[in-house]
């Protein structure tokens, strides 16, 4: 779902992130819907489509927080 809700939040299709990522569009929809776990190298590939930092797609998973600085 955080794929899914970046991917939204830029403004990007399905077709886009595909093409921008170099994954074929099948198999984005799988990863997107949770039927398919992408490998690390696939999650990196996704981050570049993205332009985003491959710790955004997994962050949640440990909870909110998570990879943000301390404070000063």
């Amino acid at each position: 779902m955080q794929i899914r809700r970046l991917r939204e939040g830029r403004g990007y299709s399905l077709e886009q992130l595909a093409e921008r990522s170099g994954l074929s569009f099948r198999g984005r929809i799988y990863i997107e819907h949770g039927q398919r776990s992408p490998s690390v190298l696939t999650l990196l590939d996704i981050a570049a489509g993205l332009d985003a930092e491959p710790g955004e797609l997994v962050n949640h998973i440990a909870g909110e927080g998570v990879g943000e600085p301390g404070p000063p």
